[in-house]
């Protein structure tokens, strides 16, 4: 708890005054990863490996963006960092372990950028949302990683959607995963998309509680990789359950 409390503490105040109610989110996945290292390692070692293969159709070399850059544990920093002149890691937090990291001259040529990429403001606003249009007006962009986010996007609109039904639109979230993908796939930059898909409350016996689909039937496309995420192995929070994600990896 003391590791945790300094962390949100560094990282509070390097953090846009907007973005700061999710700071803590970032402070417990920290926490969450550093436990669960072992269950998630192979994950982990996946996502590098998907991410790399996809880099490795780059024509060019000049920019990289990741968006949903969080912990960089499944991401390739050192490589990206290598390959490209420039490489740019937007997500809403940036805890202060990752700043500090990104501060060695190793990684001079890495830019961090607080955004939302969830594309709800838009959205509420009565505009057609392209969360991802931003991208547009990146110089010289060649290459763009969603990380393990796009499922996060969509459990933070629907949080966002139950307190606010009212003036939202009944297919918010399916229309911003959908616009996500879209934004990925509509740009003549090469790019890797790594998300979970859905998941599955399993016991010790092997018999499946609850399922659910994390793209709320928004069709994603074709896979090149998939693999199973024990995000909470047995004993995180229960000893009798596992939550098991199914991932994919389309580029």
């Amino acid at each position: 708890m003391i590791a945790e409390a300094l962390l949100y503490a560094a990282t509070l105040p390097m953090t846009q005054t907007s973005h700061r109610p999710f700071v803590r989110y970032s402070v417990n996945l920290w926490s969450r990863a550093g436990r669960c290292s072992k269950a998630w390692a192979e994950h982990e070692a996946n996502s590098r490996r998907a991410i790399l293969s996809a880099m490795a159709d780059c024509k060019q070399r000049r920019t990289a963006v990741v968006l949903g850059s969080g912990l960089l544990r499944d991401v390739p920093i050192r490589e990206l960092a290598a390959a490209f002149d420039t490489v740019v890691l937007i997500d809403l937090v940036h805890i202060a372990t990752v700043r500090l990291k990104m501060r060695r001259k190793t990684y001079r040529n890495v830019r961090l950028i607080e955004r939302d990429l969830s594309g709800y403001d838009e959205l509420a606003a009565g505009k057609v949302p392209e969360p991802l249009g931003f991208l547009r007006n990146v110089p010289y962009l060649d290459f763009v990683i969603s990380a393990n986010l796009l499922s996060q996007i969509g459990r933070g609109v629907q949080r966002r959607f139950e307190a606010e039904r009212a003036r939202m639109p009944d297919d918010t979230v399916e229309q911003l995963i959908a616009a996500h993908l879209s934004g990925l796939s509509r740009m003549p930059f090469k790019s890797c998309l790594v998300t979970d898909v859905s998941y599955a409350v399993i016991d010790r016996n092997g018999k499946t509680h609850e399922e659910a689909d994390l793209m709320h039937g928004v069709e994603v496309a074709d896979a090149r990789a998939s693999w199973t995420w024990p995000v909470v192995p047995t004993g995180e929070e229960s000893p009798d359950y596992q939550v098991i994600h199914q991932v994919i990896a389309a580029y």
